[in-house]
């Protein structure tokens, strides 16, 4: 569904619609209630991307998103295993012969 830009040619109150395109165009102002609405011509319609991410988890082919999950999988068993790597020195104390 569309949405339209009205005018009102009597206060010149300026508005947006969001309707159907089979539905009649609007005619009474809501802000001052006469019968003086004409529809603007548009710029046409646009694509609205809104909140984060919308590329990575809408638009990534099969094959990307397989390859990245492969990656953060990598790199999180790398960190793993050089913490378990880096164990604590043991202090050794060497015994003196009495």
């Amino acid at each position: 569904m569309p949405t339209y830009e009205y005018r009102c040619t009597n206060c010149q109150h300026r508005f947006e619609l969001f309707q159907s395109m089979s539905e009649p165009v609007k005619r009474k102002c809501p802000e001052c209630g006469k019968n003086a609405l004409e529809r603007l011509i548009g710029t046409g319609a646009a694509v609205l991307f809104k909140g984060s991410g919308f590329f990575q988890t809408d638009y990534r082919s099969e094959s990307y998103k397989k390859a990245a999950k492969s990656e953060a999988a990598d790199s999180t068993g790398q960190s793993k295993q050089d913490s378990s790597k880096k164990k604590p020195e043991s202090k050794q104390t060497e015994s003196k012969p009495d």
